[in-house]
């Protein structure tokens, strides 16, 4: 009997030093900084992908501007844009944009979320058919003016749309790879929905992903933040998440 109580007495000591490094490393990683892996910006394997630059999340005549506002307007979000389009075409950086297409078909669907649902209700991004652009000009699904003369210009890759927020349903990936661009700066609309889940698929599909915090903009309503929720996620998930002045300078010390 002594012997089995100093076999579980001395088990005991080996199960309690380990429940105690156990909780030592565990405060330990709770304390320490988290990591900041940060990307290299180059010219050959690097592009800028916008997800969703469109009226009716940009304009103030969109049928979502309202939710976004607020965080267009703290973000600086429309003219962060414009400098980081601006920058890449200086700076010879290929272009991608991932944008958000309904048509009358996908008005039917049975089942969807909470913000599909919405953006439904809203009558976001609607288009007449994918063969058609009648009444496509200057309409929600339309881009933004300012950003026109880039996204237009016959350089940019325009993908298929993306259906729900994230890329898993259009040709980016594709288009990205056939490209040779291994490395993607992201940003657009709206920051915790399509930016992020565009974010989180390019990481699995073994892309290296940096999001230009500062170039994106979320919904905020009643007790519901999705700029900070996007920014927070940005932080834990990407290599990096940069401003757009940090990107620009990134985009320009490549290009020397």
């Amino acid at each position: 009997m002594r012997k089995i109580l100093q076999c579980f007495f001395v088990f005991s000591l080996f199960v309690n030093a380990d429940l105690y490094s156990f909780h030592q490393n565990t405060v330990a990683a709770q304390t320490a900084p988290l990591p900041s892996p940060e990307m290299k910006v180059e010219q050959n394997n690097t592009a800028l992908v916008i997800t969703d630059p469109q009226n009716d999340f940009l304009s103030p005549k969109g049928v979502a501007w309202d939710l976004v506002k607020e965080s267009i307007a703290e973000n600086h979000t429309i003219e962060n844009i414009e400098l980081l389009l601006k920058a890449a075409k200086d700076n010879k950086f290929k272009v991608f944009v991932s944008p958000h297409y309904y048509y009358p078909y996908d008005q039917k669907w049975m089942f969807g979320g909470a913000m599909e649902h919405a953006m439904h209700n809203l009558k976001m991004y609607q288009r007449k058919s994918p063969l058609s652009l009648e009444g496509f000009k200057g309409s929600g699904a339309d881009f933004l003016d300012k950003y026109k003369s880039y996204i237009e210009d016959g350089q940019t890759v325009i993908t298929s749309p993306h259906k729900i927020y994230g890329p898993e349903a259009n040709d980016l990936v594709l288009q990205l790879r056939k490209q040779g661009i291994t490395r993607v700066i992201l940003a657009g609309m709206s920051g915790n929905l399509c930016v992020e889940s565009h974010l989180r698929e390019l990481i699995e599909q073994g892309f290296e992903v940096a999001v230009v915090h500062d170039a994106t903009a979320s919904a905020k309503m009643k007790d519901l933040d999705g700029d900070k929720a996007a920014k927070t996620n940005f932080r834990m998930i990407a290599s990096a998440s940069w401003s757009t002045n940090e990107t620009i300078n990134k985009m320009k010390s490549a290009h020397r």
